[in-house]
């Protein structure tokens, strides 16, 4: 039998977590598997008119490993679409948690709510897993516990979008990354002895952190480096530029283009400027590079 919770988890957050971990607890005492259903892709990007704006916290990838890495033995991903969005609790709880994936106890967070019964109650819901055999099981609400904040995937968006990159990453409960491959740039930074690597990412609809320089740690061939990433559109060389994500990777000169390259933000040092010259853009970056580097040695912080 299955101990399961369903829903999309978007960065599987310490909120999240309440979830998991009375999930892991009761499969342990049950003797039973512990299992997440999840969406793909997120039903806003379906059903909603903000679709082209909204962004995630994780790729497919990532939230399948965070969750494995918390200790869920089992995650399912189902295809999202408006089909399956018509079903009601009822057929939901039938079709898949009973038919498909045997589930016996039904993890459910404060706040949520299946089918397409969008006046139905909470306890309704849990009524009718109840009627179908399921036992539900509510986790109350958990709050971030020197702000007394409710953490939510709405928030950390909210607060990577600002720049605040460190109280993303305290409500997250691990560091915000990227991941991509390194594609050819216009190459300026080379020519002023500050190479980077430009970031394609593999998830184009990640949430990007507000335009600015970045202390972040890389990965990339399985080694890990200090560096610092510009978010932006990099004003000094031209207007209307195209979004890009460019790291310096300090004490690093070798050619990577083609490879994957994963960065976790650290904190967000200044925000992206117009120099009035591609030589007071090199000054700057000089500072940008000793700050990042006494910054991440100093709060001696190494990649997860």
């Amino acid at each position: 039998m299955v101990v399961a919770a369903t829903g999309f988890f978007d960065g599987v957050h310490r909120g999240h977590r309440a979830v998991l971990d009375k999930i892991c607890a009761l499969a342990t005492s049950q003797g039973d598997t512990s299992a997440v259903i999840t969406l793909w892709p997120h039903p806003r990007t379906v059903l909603q008119q903000d679709a082209a704006k909204f962004r995630l916290l994780n790729s497919i990838e990532e939230k399948i490993s965070l969750l494995k890495n918390y200790g869920i033995e089992e995650v399912h991903t189902l295809p999202f679409d408006k089909e399956f969005a018509s079903q009601t609790t009822e057929e939901y709880f039938r079709n898949y948690l009973i038919e498909k994936f045997n589930v016996r106890t039904l993890v459910i967070g404060y706040d949520h709510r299946v089918g397409k019964d969008t006046n139905q109650t909470q306890e309704e819901m849990m009524e009718i897993a109840r009627t179908l055999g399921i036992t539900p099981v509510r986790v109350n609400e958990y709050m971030e516990s020197e702000s007394g904040l409710v953490i939510s995937s709405t928030k950390i968006r909210e607060m990577l979008q600002l720049g605040d990159i460190e109280s993303a990453n305290s409500l997250l409960g691990y560091r915000y990354g990227l991941e991509g491959v390194v594609v050819e740039g216009m190459k300026i930074g080379r020519g002023i002895g500050f190479p980077t690597a430009n970031m394609r990412l593999y998830e184009p609809l990640k949430v990007l952190p507000s335009d600015g320089v970045y202390a972040v740690w890389i990965e990339s061939s399985g080694k890990v480096y200090r560096g610092i990433t510009n978010i932006g559109k990099r004003p000094t060389v031209g207007i209307n530029n195209e979004r890009t994500i460019e790291t310096h990777i300090l004490n690093f000169d070798e050619d990577i283009y083609g490879l994957s390259i994963k960065i976790e933000f650290v904190a967000k040092m200044r925000d992206e400027v117009a120099f009035s010259s591609l030589e007071e853009l090199k000054s700057q970056l000089y500072k940008d590079r000793e700050n990042s580097y006494l910054y991440l040695h100093e709060k001696k912080i190494r990649m997860r």
